[in-house]
């Protein structure tokens, strides 16, 4: 669980330690990186990598970190992420909404763990990604009430803002996505409703690991050859029908419904960021 937090009394804290609880309890592994704590760097930088670089005077960060990866040759907070989430079936990303995205020591993790060639290659990403047999998922607090992520919305659909984390980072890697837990504005209610939020939280942890992930558009419907757009016959197919297959992928028709916060109907190692 990689756990971003504003402090051990914030509500953040609380979800993080409610899903250490529960899932020690049903005998998972469970690993936290505190990212504050940990002082870890935020910035994707030349000092990622021990020893020299290929190409210094034209540094590319992703080109020559998967250099040093294949070397052995990554700092060693970056080894150290690696191999938790190497291990880890489930990832947690705990974290207080910024601007509409995680904030940016997270960001930063991301940038500079989830690395060219370990996460992700141009051939292995989307379904047929890197980590196709990993779980991840989202839980974060808003400063904002929920009727004003909506469809109609001030802030606009949550959908939407969540389409670029949960399919460019996290389906991008090859992740199944869980739907998200988010904790609609907790500073701004009683503690009775805060209190009502965990205990929330804490009956879904206890089946969370069989939950069916979100649903994506499979790699193979799209044509490699003609710039990976969708294949002709797909789109045939969902002529008729009334919503696009997912936020991004709309097809020019209405969002489908809470496409990115519900999944479709139908002894583990746990590592909370």
């Amino acid at each position: 669980m990689t756990v971003l937090r504003e402090s051990s009394g914030s509500f953040n804290a609380a979800a993080k330690d409610a899903a250490v609880d529960v899932l020690t309890d049903q005998s998972c592994t469970v690993e936290v990186s505190d990212l504050y704590a940990i002082k870890f760097k935020a910035t994707a930088t030349a000092e990622d990598i021990t020893g020299d670089v290929k190409n210094a005077d034209h540094f590319r960060y992703a080109e020559e970190t998967k250099l040093a990866w294949e070397e052995g040759k990554l700092c060693a907070d970056i080894t150290e992420e690696q191999r938790k989430l190497t291990q880890a079936d489930l990832i947690i990303f705990q974290f207080p909404m910024y601007w509409f995205t995680v904030p940016a020591i997270m960001k930063g993790w991301i940038d500079r763990v989830l690395t060219l060639g370990y996460a992700y290659t141009p051939e292995k990403r989307y379904s047929q990604g890197l980590f196709k047999d990993k779980k991840a998922m989202l839980s974060f607090t808003t400063g904002s009430q929920e009727s004003m992520f909506s469809a109609d919305g001030i802030n606009g659909d949550m959908n939407v803002t969540l389409w670029p984390l949960q399919n460019g980072i996290l389906h991008y890697c090859g992740f199944q996505v869980l739907a998200p837990q988010i904790f609609w504005a907790p500073s701004h209610v009683p503690s009775e409703a805060r209190s009502t939020m965990l205990t929330s939280w804490r009956t879904r942890l206890h089946g969370v690991l069989e939950e069916k992930p979100l649903s994506f558009t499979p790699s193979d419907c799209f044509d490699g050859e003609k710039g990976f757009q969708l294949k002709p016959e797909v789109h045939e197919k969902h002529a008729a029908k009334e919503y696009g297959l997912t936020v991004g992928i709309h097809l020019g028709k209405a969002l489908p419904p809470n496409n990115q916060m519900k999944a479709e109907d139908g002894g583990a190692s746990v590592f909370i960021v």
